[in-house]
């Protein structure tokens, strides 16, 4: 199949504020590929990009964040499909994928947060973040971006001086930059500086809830999409031991002061964290690189007083997929195993439980979902967190808030697979044909259409209600208003409130593989 490609000195450019960049068109969609919006020095503010004589190319994606080895090759390619690109610190770097250059175009701007909690990942990780045809069939300007990651991102080094007081925050900084340079660029590359959605997937959807606690993001984003990640208690403030782990780190490097973790090459410096690892976690500090609470980042609402205000005026859609980590636990040809048999299964599944409470959690189940095969208990993810997180939303904030669980089973992977994290990614994108496990099946093209077409809807008026979808009721603490993406997609009403509150008993850990503890009201 041949297509339209442009190219040239004099085709497809679009001056922004520090200068000329020069993309291509392919069809209809011109792209342009790593832009840098901001410069930053390893632990220090970002500050933006210096401006250009002439104009620069941008027909090739930037460098990504180093990722500590964050992104290791997986073994299944099926599912969630890769690509991985050159690392560098000098990873800030955004790209556009866009229907037209005409500044009075004003099409709503869609900017994704790639995942990988706060430790790796990239805009180009999986092949699915291409946005081309989410700019072309959702009629829109598409943003994805790099930033700073793990202890380059979110090493609190405030306690050695004024210089780092904001080191901890250093990631969620440049996004802020980066959305600064959407709110004064984008215009000249078709899209409204007035109408960002900010979507993202697992550490993109933090990434999401973090920036509505962020008041140097206020005014540069409009909407929010949370998909499997953000919405939850996460960890308490006060796990952080990040000054004793920098110590650990200047000792193992023979420095003498908080200067060697600047000037140290960055493969030495990460080896050196490798070698003190063992020892972090042997004096129990279990270690996540993530923000920090502080004057610039307001912290997670439940622990820090609540959304702030303008996080109460931002539309959101909150969801999560049925399987989320428990997808390695496909069940193969689940349908043939008879109904007889399969309560051996999860009883086995779930062993050391009482059995009348995993029986009073299979019945419930049967309930919740006729029709469905209970086996799904084994692979099931407690989505009670975000609920709670929705519930206090409902209950505080002025804006709608939209909830959604993606429930779609796939057949023709082992013959048993709920909808595993990741699995809503291509969806969103409208890019289904480019994983393999999400062809083969019709009924897989209508979910598309309709998450595709609620999230379109949703970026374009703040409402995800529209053409081909039954109707998406808002979110309130009540009711609980779920937006089931499978086969038939509708809503439901405090669909599953009892088989969560059971099922939070005999939950299991997919980290630890232990049970889950109680949450703490």
């Amino acid at each position: 199949m041949i297509r339209q490609f442009s190219y040239g000195p004099d085709l497809n450019i679009v001056e922004t504020k520090a200068g000329k960049v020069r993309g291509f068109k392919l069809e209809s969609t011109y792209v342009f590929q790593g832009m840098k919006y901001g410069d930053a020095k390893r632990f220090m503010p970002p500050t933006p990009v210096e401006p250009w004589e002439g104009v620069q190319d941008a027909i090739a994606y930037g460098f990504t964040a180093p990722s500590m080895g964050f992104n290791a090759l997986g073994k299944n390619e099926l599912t969630v499909t890769h690509r991985f690109w050159p690392e560098s610190e000098d990873c800030l770097n955004l790209n556009v994928w866009t229907q037209s250059l005409d500044p009075s175009a004003k099409k709503p701007v869609m900017v994704w947060l790639h995942g990988g909690a706060m430790s790796g990942g990239s805009s180009v990780e999986m092949v699915v973040y291409d946005g081309t045809n989410l700019s072309q069939y959702g009629d829109c300007v598409v943003v994805s971006l790099n930033h700073r990651l793990n202890m380059l991102g979110y090493f609190d080094l405030s306690a050695f001086g004024e210089r780092f007081k904001n080191s901890g925050n250093a990631g969620i900084e440049d996004l802020v930059l980066a959305l600064q340079w959407i709110h004064d660029n984008i215009e000249a590359f078709g899209g409204d500086p007035e109408n960002v959605t900010i979507f993202g997937q697992s550490g993109g959807g933090i990434k999401v809830s973090v920036l509505l606690q962020t008041p140097a993001a206020d005014g540069l984003f409009q909407k929010g999409i949370m998909m499997s990640g953000g919405a939850g208690r996460g960890q308490e403030p006060s796990y952080r031991h990040d000054k004793e782990i920098a110590e650990l780190l200047i000792r193992e490097l023979g420095g003498e002061d908080i200067t060697v973790l600047e000037t140290t090459p960055l493969d030495k410096l990460f080896e050196a964290y490798g070698n003190i690892s063992d020892e972090i976690f042997d004096r129990g500090w279990f270690f996540m690189w993530m923000p920090v609470a502080n004057d610039y980042f307001k912290g997670e609402p439940f622990y820090n007083g609540g959304f702030t205000e303008n996080a109460k005026k931002v539309k959101l859609i909150i969801g999560s997929t049925t399987g989320e980590f428990l997808a390695g636990r496909a069940i193969p040809n689940m349908d043939d195993i008879p109904e007889k048999d399969r309560r051996a299964l999860i009883l086995e599944h779930f062993a050391g439980k009482d059995e009348a409470v995993v029986d009073k959690v299979i019945d419930l189940f049967k309930k919740t979902y006729p029709g469905k095969n209970e086996l799904i208990l084994n692979i099931m993810d407690d989505r009670s967190g975000l609920l709670e997180y929705c519930d206090l939303r409902a209950d505080t904030c002025s804006a709608e808030t939209y909830n959604y669980l993606f429930d779609y089973r796939f057949r023709g992977y082992n013959g048993g697979a709920p909808a595993w994290h990741c699995a809503d990614i291509p969806y969103a994108f409208h890019n289904i044909d480019l994983v393999p496990v999400t062809n083969g099946d019709l009924a897989s093209e209508w979910v598309q259409d309709a998450l595709f077409g609620a999230f379109k809807q949703f970026a374009h008026t703040g409402d995800p209600n529209g053409p081909g979808l039954a109707e998406w009721p808002v979110y309130a603490s009540d009711t609980r208003a779920t937006m089931y993406f499978d086969v038939e997609s509708k809503a439901r009403f405090n669909s599953d409130r009892e088989l969560l509150e059971a099922y939070k008993d005999i939950a299991i850990n997919p980290f630890t593989g232990g049970h889950y503890r109680r949450r703490k009201k």
